[in-house]
């Protein structure tokens, strides 16, 4: 199932226009056993590639221990057909996708050793289209 808002204010949105400056947010890791996988550079995930993310994290995991997503997807693309003539509004919403700003955390991983919980935020930030780093507390 996509991640995508339940209900919004507005139908359509305008085009976000650039991509995000840097992150001042941050997250204290206080749990002996967490991991978390930061952005190192700006961009836009969609909702399937989070879900692609998510799942391939759970799976080397084997649904052991608890799996935070830190970010959603609430900005809608719109998209309209190549061929279709001018006018006659703008297109259906497509998908939705999340600002990524460089240094903002995605995804904390509690509860699991480092032998099983590295590799599997490897394989998982794999499905991803941004460098990231994955941090050990």
């Amino acid at each position: 199932m996509l991640i995508q808002p339940k209900k919004t204010k507005y139908r359509k949105y305008f085009k976000p226009r650039g991509l995000p400056k840097t992150s001042t947010k941050t997250h204290k890791l206080t749990d002996l056993t967490c991991f978390a996988v930061i952005a190192t550079e700006s961009a836009y995930l969609n909702g399937r590639q989070i879900e692609a993310a998510r799942q391939n994290i759970r799976r080397k995991v084997k649904r052991e221990g608890k799996l935070e997503i830190l970010i959603f997807p609430d900005i809608a693309i719109s998209h309209k057909a190549s061929a279709a003539r001018m006018g006659k509004g703008k297109g259906k919403v497509n998908h939705w996708v999340a600002s990524i700003s460089a240094g903002q955390t995605l995804f904390l991983l509690y509860g699991i050793d480092a032998e099983q919980g590295i590799p599997a935020l490897h394989s998982g930030t794999n499905k991803l289209p941004l460098k990231v780093k994955i941090y050990q507390l």
